[in-house]
């Protein structure tokens, strides 16, 4: 789960997505066809990571708005070429490597609305490369902050699919609410995830519902606390992440009882 708390700090700092990483052991389980095995959890988890990336190729081009609104309401350099208004821009890049990326090629819209204490903005992806993936579909961001609490979260809607250069295809849709509450350090600064979302890939479809929201502290490299339900087909599999306690341990329930601890 380390993983998962380095996508959230890099989710507080730029606005991208996070993935979900469990592992399974073999008591208890289902039979294989049903079973949720790691390869399933991995392929969730994929998703996740090619999203964030093409969140990331958004940043330098927000940067780049406040600059235009300022002066030339269009952008070209050797990476790509933006056109700005009021209300967002319209980017295409030239397969080139922006914010750390795999080369960048394609074209994403991004329309948005800024408020006292709130944002929102949603991004087009159209053929929208990541190296060999393919990306297309939306992903709506609505941003909230409070300053008397020093907290903020937002919401991250997907309707998205991304297509491997073998042609495969995995698509995500659904909703996820990341919230951050900064305290005076690490220990007593928090985040939290709650939220539904369902991946189809490979013939199966997997959902994954927040029952309690997950929680954890900044000072602790795993989940502490919360659990969730991921499906598989109709198979539903409880994921306890505990009550607090810094660890690297869950619990996973199956449907006929039977439960184990696994190691994040």
């Amino acid at each position: 789960m380390n993983g998962l708390t380095k996508k959230i700090y890099t989710i507080a700092l730029t606005s991208v997505s996070l993935f979900l990483a469990q592992s399974c052991s073999e008591d208890g389980k289902p039979n294989a066809e049903q079973e949720l095995t790691q390869t399933d959890l991995q392929t969730i988890m994929e998703t996740d990571d090619i999203s964030s990336i093409a969140d990331n190729a958004l940043a330098e081009l927000f940067a780049d708005d406040t600059a235009a609104k300022a002066g030339s309401s269009a952008k070209t350099n050797d990476c790509y070429t933006a056109e700005y208004s009021e209300t967002g821009f319209v980017a295409t890049f030239n397969n080139c490597v922006l914010n750390g990326t795999d080369n960048v090629n394609g074209t994403v819209t991004v329309t948005y609305e800024v408020g006292e204490q709130s944002a929102s903005f949603t991004a087009t992806y159209v053929d929208f490369y990541v190296g060999t993936i393919k990306i297309n579909g939306t992903r709506s961001f609505v941003m909230n902050g409070n300053m008397d609490s020093n907290s903020f979260s937002f919401t991250v809607t997907s309707d998205m699919s991304v297509e491997f250069e073998d042609e495969s295809v995995i698509s995500e849709s659904g909703t996820k609410t990341f919230g951050f509450t900064f305290g005076e350090d690490l220990q007593s600064s928090t985040f939290s995830l709650a939220g539904n979302w369902t991946i189809e890939a490979d013939g199966n479809t997997y959902a994954v519902e927040i029952i309690d929201e997950l929680e954890g502290s900044l000072s602790c490299e795993n989940i502490t606390s919360g659990s969730m339900i991921v499906t598989k087909n109709g198979l539903d599999i409880v994921v306890d992440f505990g009550d607090g306690e810094c660890d690297d341990q869950a619990t996973i329930i199956y449907p006929n009882g039977a439960s184990e601890e696994i190691s994040l």
